[in-house]
């Protein structure tokens, strides 16, 4: 019996097709929408084709199934795996596990475990689309059987009773997903069967509705141009939803199933009346499976060319159409007089084909190895976490403590004058002290002094070796003695002898146009660093007020003054040895809070973590999506919180692509501190910096140091990087 033809059907196929298309090279944003009605087209062709038969046999479906869908599939894949190990440099780490997921139909769950995601444009893999065929593979395997379940519910009851069972398990199917799109995320929803069965039982029961019920309203529409006009309106809609919905869109769910609703719309106008067959429309339409199995290999050999996007995408739809034309014909043609033509094509396909099942055959199985450093990498990021944790809760301890010894020295400035007031301050003087006493009493409540008349230099050492053997000699020491003359440098020498490393603060005189002592008070005071200068003289200068009649004993107000123009000297030193100490201090805080090492890197790095505990006050940065921008940025923020260390380690492995003059942008952030750049490439850094040093890891790196991936590193690996890091330390 000659089939029918509806050339609507073959127009919905290749949107769909042009959608998924466009959706992989980027340009339809919502063109995987376009799924959700090849799902469609499935259920509903596929019971439509079941029917058809006078008496079905699973065994004639599933040989039409391997033929049609498995045949290509196969090819495609094993030429693929060929082209790819023999014209690319492509560690393909899971050629073993993913294309056994395809051969056996579970790649879809494949995906899942492996955690790849569609929506991120992943083209790692040749492979990445064929979990649609993946869902295919497993309707078509249990297909049969809902059929003949089908058939003989209606046939031992009635027509209703399976309608009513596709209706239900459709909404209950539908309602699925919706209920729990927030718990499963988007991955589950697109890539497991279970969320995505919706769309084959909607065309099911299409199908079954279109063999077992004919609707009236359906009928009168069978000669109308109205049926096209609805036909082409539901069209239009289908387009437009690919246009406004993304994979990030809160309607999602929705729009998936929209699609397959309206799907079901146009197949049901557009198979109202049967169409005279359009060769070009009928062709393409055979070949949107070809066209789908080609597509995305082809974007993975063509992703790497240095050409504008507009050329590459142009590049990718024109092979595409090619192979997949040449495919479907060498491997589905029945033209008897091509036949040698086409066996000669073939040849040398199955050829390439068995080259790749042997590669695939002897290819190991890298998923333990791989999962296990998931594993360690999950592992040392909670370490990594925890280390940052803990360099966190140092820091602010080590903070606390600075800002608690900060109070401490605003409270000891606050209280440094009261501080000077009670030193055990000693003075030795002629009669200027010593009629002065009452005033240093008051202001130096804790003093000892020992004035005389008419006392000079030369009686002063006897007198504090006298204060020595008594144990009172305390600190500092005020000498006020010169009004009477003064003793030559070995005097001196012996006083400070005696007062050993005390502070010393010698009182000038007032009446130096007699005795000419003050510049070699002054010259004593600059040449010691323990004696200290008190110029009264400077001090006193036009305040005939302090002083009697003789210019040099005082009054009561000059005793005042004078008292405070010592006090003021004395707590003049204090303060500034106070500020000294302090700044000393706020040196060597700044100093331990930048000395250690800060390092970025990424899973390299977090690989190692474990091993760097020897290392103290470190500052770890790892993110697996560091470019130059990011560092940059960390580096400036770190630089604001004054947490950059003076010791910088730039730690990458070969999934890192930073050159040369992002390097140079880098250094300039990074003034005065040290930089290692531990190499795994040789990407020809050449620094003239004298604090840059590039270490070549690459030079000593050995086949056993890598995993099967390339990238990450054996045990053996770390621990010869972890050798390089410490002697750095």
């Amino acid at each position: 019996m000659k089939n029918k033809y509806y050339r609507k059907l073959d127009i919905i196929r290749i949107i769909s097709c042009i959608g998924v298309l466009l959706y992989h090279l980027n340009i339809l944003k919502g063109g995987f929408l376009a799924v959700c009605s090849f799902f469609v087209l499935t259920g509903y062709l596929s019971y439509k084709s079941a029917e058809k038969e006078k008496k079905f046999s699973i065994k004639k479906y599933y040989l039409s199934r391997l033929k049609n869908i498995y045949y290509p599939l196969i090819i495609v894949v094993f030429l693929t795996i060929t082209l790819v190990l023999l014209f690319t440099k492509t560690n393909w780490l899971n050629l073993k596990p993913e294309t056994l997921s395809i051969l056996l139909g579970y790649n879809n769950f494949w995906q899942l475990n492996a955690n790849l995601d569609y929506f991120t444009r992943h083209i790692s893999s040749p492979f990445m689309h064929f979990w649609y065929i993946a869902i295919l593979l497993q309707f078509e395997l249990i297909f049969p059987f809902i059929f003949l379940l089908i058939k003989k519910i209606r046939e031992k009851t009635h027509k209703i009773i399976p309608l009513i069972i596709l209706l239900l398990l459709s909404i209950t199917t539908t309602i699925i997903p919706i209920l729990y799109i927030k718990n499963i995320g988007i991955m589950q929803l697109y890539y497991n069967t279970l969320y995505r069965v919706f769309s084959i039982i909607l065309g099911l029961l299409l199908g079954y509705i279109s063999c077992h019920y004919e609707i009236k309203i359906m009928k009168k529409l069978e000669n109308s141009i109205i049926k096209d006009i609805i036909f082409y309106f539901y069209l239009i809609i289908d387009i437009y939803l690919m246009f406004i919905i993304n994979s990030n869109s809160k309607w999602l769910i929705e729009s998936m199933i929209l699609t397959s609703l309206i799907t079901c719309r146009m197949i049901r106008y557009g198979t109202l009346k049967e169409s005279k067959v359009n060769k070009i429309i009928s062709y393409l339409s055979k070949n949107t499976y070809e066209i789908y199995l080609v597509q995305y290999p082809i974007i993975f050999f063509i992703q790497e060319l240095k050409i504008s996007q507009v050329l590459k995408n142009s590049l990718i739809i024109t092979i595409t159409l090619i192979i997949s034309f040449l495919l479907y014909k060498i491997l589905h043609s029945k033209i008897k007089k091509h036949k040698i033509i086409i066996w000669i094509l073939r040849i040398p396909i199955f050829i390439i084909c068995f080259y790749g099942a042997f590669q695939f055959v002897i290819a190991k199985d890298h998923t333990k190895e791989m999962k296990l450093l998931e594993e360690d990498l999950k592992k040392n990021q909670e370490l990594m976490k925890k280390q940052q944790e803990e360099y966190k809760k140092r820091m602010k301890e080590q903070e606390d403590s600075w800002n608690q010894k900060m109070e401490e020295f605003l409270k000891n400035e606050d209280s440094l004058k009261e501080t000077v007031r009670n030193l055990n301050i000693v003075g030795v003087g002629d009669s200027v002290m010593l009629g002065a006493l009452p005033s240093l009493k008051e202001q130096f409540p804790n003093g000892y002094f020992d004035a005389g008349v008419s006392r000079t230099d030369w009686e002063a050492n006897k007198i504090l070796l006298g204060m020595k053997s008594q144990g009172i000699l305390g600190e500092p020491v005020i000498i006020n003695l010169g009004t009477n003359g003064q003793c030559g440098e070995n005097c001196r020498n012996e006083i400070l002898n005696t007062l050993e490393n005390r502070k010393i603060f010698w009182v000038n005189v007032t009446n130096d146009y007699e005795v000419h002592v003050n510049s070699s008070i002054e010259n004593f005071a600059n040449t010691h660093d323990n004696v200290y200068q008190i110029d009264w003289n400077e001090a006193s200068k036009n305040h005939k007020e302090y002083f009697v009649a003789d210019g040099i004993h005082l009054t009561s107000i000059g005793m005042r003054a004078y008292s405070e123009v010592i006090y003021q000297a004395i707590y003049k030193v204090y303060y500034e040895e106070f500020q000294k100490e302090k700044e000393k201090q706020l040196k060597e805080h700044e100093e331990s809070q930048l000395e250690g090492y800060s390092f970025f890197g990424n899973d390299l790095l977090l690989n190692i973590i474990d091993n760097l505990s020897e290392i103290d006050n470190k500052d770890i940065n790892v993110k697996n999506d560091y470019n130059l921008e990011k560092i940059i940025k960390d580096i400036e923020d770190k630089k604001k919180e004054n947490q950059l260390k003076n010791h910088i380690i730039f730690l990458f492995d070969k999934t890192f692509t930073i050159r040369q003059k992002d390097y140079e942008k880098i250094i300039k952030l990074l003034e005065n501190k040290k930089i290692y750049i531990i190499q795994l490439i040789n990407n020809n850094l050449s620094f003239n910096q004298d604090n840059v040093i590039t270490i070549p890891f690459y030079k000593d790196m050995k086949e056993d140091y890598l995993l099967p991936d390339k990238i990450h590193l054996t045990n053996k690996g770390n621990k010869e990087l972890e050798k390089i890091i410490k002697s750095i330390k």
